[in-house]
């Protein structure tokens, strides 16, 4: 058997997350955390086609990717119908004649005490952040199996995947993204012999304009970072790089995991 490690250490740090030559496909990959991990992808050097239901939106990152010297395309895609998942990933591979990376940044919240919860609302956050991941997955990995050069595709979870939130109305949140912890394993399961790898990222609270209106209450920005042991709010960038990391060479022979990249919360609860 050979030792010879599948990473060439020897050569410069730089070609463990080169993504030269890929093309990555960043569903929600507008505003805040999905901007950032789309901007990270491209100064790895892949090219990056972005998406959301706000389509102007979408392709003026695209635009300001490409201005920046990058191959880059925004398009419109609908989490809330699994034709339109399809199609979307179609028109990223037709584009650019392959798809090997997706970084799925598709999700949404509707806080509803237990009490309250609506079927309307409690199926509609399962739908952004539990179905359309799994239609994602499958019209990529069938791309990427096609293609027959392997993959990787990542999720964005939360920290809630794990641990509930005293006080919140979370139900539907944090059913969908446990859910997603294991629609990751078994992906991973399924995929591996096709070379692809299937990861997730789950962190605490990020500094984005969403989270912005809620962390300028003084009393609500000293609770959360209470509870984070690193003492800090995470920046995109944060989760930018894990990003980068699991779809680079780095990154090769790590599958079925979550990062929970949280300042220490679930190390410390």
């Amino acid at each position: 058997m050979s030792l010879t490690p599948r990473i060439d250490f020897t050569s410069a740090l730089t070609g463990l997350f080169d993504l030269s030559g890929k093309v990555a496909y960043v569903p929600g990959g507008y505003g805040g955390i999905g901007e950032a991990i789309a901007w990270a992808l491209a100064m790895a050097g892949a090219k990056v086609a972005v998406s959301g239901r706000d389509e102007g939106k979408a392709r003026d990152v695209a635009a300001a990717l490409c201005a920046a010297g990058h191959d880059a395309a925004g398009l419109a895609m609908d989490a809330h119908s699994v034709p339109h998942i399809q199609a979307s990933v179609d028109a990223v591979a037709g584009h650019f004649g392959r798809l090997d990376i997706l970084v799925n940044c598709v999700g949404m919240q509707r806080e509803q005490a237990l009490l309250e919860v609506t079927e309307e609302a409690f199926d509609e956050v399962l739908q952004v952040n539990l179905k359309a991941a799994m239609f994602l997955a499958q019209a990529v990995a069938k791309q990427q199996i096609a293609g027959g050069r392997g993959g990787a595709q990542v999720h964005l979870l939360s920290v809630r995947a794990q641990l509930g939130l005293r006080g919140r109305g979370y139900s539907a949140y944090t059913s969908s993204k446990g859910g997603l912890v294991m629609l990751i394993r078994q992906h991973a399961s399924e995929l591996a012999p096709h070379g692809i790898t299937v990861n997730g990222i789950a962190p605490t609270v990020v500094q984005t304009e969403m989270a912005r209106h809620w962390l300028e209450n003084p009393d609500t920005h000293r609770q959360v970072l209470e509870r984070i042991p690193l003492g800090r709010i995470a920046d995109p960038q944060d989760v930018a790089g894990a990003a980068v990391f699991f779809a680079a060479p780095a990154a090769s022979f790590v599958t079925g995991q979550v990062l929970y990249l949280d300042g220490g919360i679930t190390a410390s609860q």
